[in-house]
């Protein structure tokens, strides 16, 4: 019976304790007229912060209504969206994070400032 006991415990302390796992992290750049990456790719059911960037002269957004309201995302990074506005504002040299896990599908993506989608700031965010 001791040598059981102590087989246990030796097996216990021999085994890895991991972690949980840690989101993955990706940076969307804005820029004047442009994201980069241009395309988001993410995967399901994984949980992953964006850091977005605006290195543009000007402010930008990054607005994906249907993308940020079908992910999973507590109340403090549903508020860096705008609630239902699914939007990202960020001035001249801000950034910000959010933390979310986003479900499969293809959602557009915009800046809705004016003329700036028209301009060329778009892209699309792949979850699969």
């Amino acid at each position: 019976m001791r040598f059981l006991t102590l087989a246990a415990a030796t097996l216990a302390v021999a085994l890895p304790v991991t972690a949980a796992e840690a989101p993955a992290k990706v940076t969307v750049e804005m820029a004047n007229f442009s994201y980069t990456p241009a395309d988001l790719h993410l995967q399901a059911g994984h949980s992953v912060t964006i850091h977005f960037i605006n290195t543009g002269s000007g402010g930008h957004d990054f607005t994906a209504e249907e993308f940020f309201a079908a992910a999973t995302m507590d109340a403090a990074n549903r508020a860096h969206v705008g609630g239902a506005k699914g939007r990202v504002s960020l001035g001249k040299g801000e950034s910000a994070d959010v933390t979310l896990v986003p479900k499969a599908g293809t959602y557009k993506v915009h800046c809705s400032h004016f003329m700036h989608s028209t301009m060329g700031m778009t892209g699309k965010i792949i979850v699969a």
